[in-house]
């Protein structure tokens, strides 16, 4: 890997997806990414992984394949101690604009390229109820 693609990451970011891989750290974190804010709760590659593998578990062969293929992603990446070039979220909210997040129900995976966030703040945004 060259050193210019490397510089394009926020160093203390990645400090904080290395500790979720290597010691499962979570953190709640907020992410600005090409105009979109993503709010979510930072987990190892692992526990992203082994989540996705869970919702492929009792569907059809296939689907039953693709489970243990992302179970196996999410170990290999564990024995890794390579640097980190994507984040994994759970429970994540994805705002665009002043509109309600999309998905705003249920606890949602996501993952992004490090490379691609703009900036970020520690905590979440979390959805206010009002009387309206």
């Amino acid at each position: 890997m060259s050193l210019g693609a490397s510089a394009d990451k926020d160093s203390i970011l990645e400090f904080f997806v290395q500790a979720a891989n290597k010691h499962d750290f979570t953190l709640d974190i907020t992410l600005n990414v090409k105009g979109s804010v993503i709010s979510g709760t930072i987990v190892s590659a692992m526990e992203y992984f082994d989540a996705l593998s869970e919702s492929f578990e009792d569907g059809s062969d296939l689907a039953q394949k693709l489970s243990e293929e992302l179970a196996k992603a999410g170990e290999s990446v564990d024995e890794s101690n390579a640097e980190a070039h994507f984040i994994h979220l759970k429970n994540t909210k994805v705002y665009c604009g002043d509109s309600k997040p999309t998905p705003s129900k249920g606890k949602i995976l996501w993952r992004g390229k490090l490379h691609e966030v703009d900036g970020f703040f520690l905590g979440k945004i979390s959805e206010t109820k009002s009387g309206k």
